[in-house]
């Protein structure tokens, strides 16, 4: 649903009828009970707001909605995969927790995780650059921003604080999944392609090039998403103009 409405929605001011939304996504294998199911979801927490037109229900963005799509713009087509412009330095966050709050240390090590933070020892946990850790913040957490000394090897602090083996493999069973695909509706398989990819980049740390293995395979799994998107984008904006129910956003 996110990448539907990042790809037909956002920043056009308009709102989409509910019926076209189940006939995008059917293409893409969705059900239409859960495609409404989806639609319901969002609007309740205030990411889709409902505007009538006659019999029909049309949707549009939130504030919140199109602040989502616009970070997830940014990260598809600008920052990317492959992080070659570090500037050397780390956020490092701290933070305790008493023993008794297992389920808070839980969630809050599985949002670190999700921010691009890894684990270097105990509570404390380091990201390169300077991510939004914002919503994070607590009573219970510190966040400091530094270089490391020369005698540090960065290296294997890397290798110790993230899993690099499985985020290699999530790039290469990308490339195993899309490697010569010939698609035979362009629309859906746009639709599937940006979600796979953005599946795997949300969960990326976009850790220094420099300090990765020479053979990482993020840059070629980002070069084959670029090319297929790009054979797709045409052919898929034809079929959508031709599918979807629009008018203007009132909101």
């Amino acid at each position: 649903m996110l990448t539907f409405l990042g790809d037909h929605v956002l920043d056009r001011h308009i709102c989409v009828y509910s019926g076209s939304v189940i006939d995008v996504l059917g293409r893409a294998g969705v059900s239409a009970e859960a495609t409404r199911s989806t639609l319901t979801r969002m609007t309740g927490r205030g990411l889709l707001r409902r505007q009538r037109s006659g019999r029909r229900m049309y949707f549009g963005l939130t504030e919140r909605s199109a602040r989502i799509l616009h970070d997830g713009s940014v990260r598809l087509w600008q920052t990317g995969a492959v992080n070659r412009d570090w500037d050397g330095t780390w956020t490092l966050l701290a933070f305790s927790l008493p023993g008794e709050r297992q389920r808070e240390r839980h969630d809050l090590r599985a949002a670190l995780a999700w921010a691009g933070f890894g684990p270097v020892q105990g509570g404390l946990w380091i990201a390169p650059g300077a991510p939004d850790v914002s919503d994070l913040l607590s009573e219970h957490i510190r966040v400091f921003r530094g270089r490391t000394d020369p005698s540090t090897d960065i290296a294997e602090m890397i290798a110790g604080a993230y899993d690099l083996a499985a985020l290699a493999d999530r790039y290469e069973d990308f490339r195993t999944r899309w490697a010569g695909v010939r698609p035979t509706d362009p629309l859906a398989t746009k639709l599937l392609l940006i979600t796979d990819w953005l599946q795997i980049i949300r969960r990326d740390p976009r850790l220094p090039a420099e300090h990765l293995p020479a053979d990482w395979p993020a840059a070629g799994a980002q070069e084959l998403f670029r090319a297929l998107n790009d054979r797709l984008t045409g052919p898929a904006a034809e079929i959508a103009a031709g599918l979807l129910d629009t008018l203007p956003d009132e909101g």
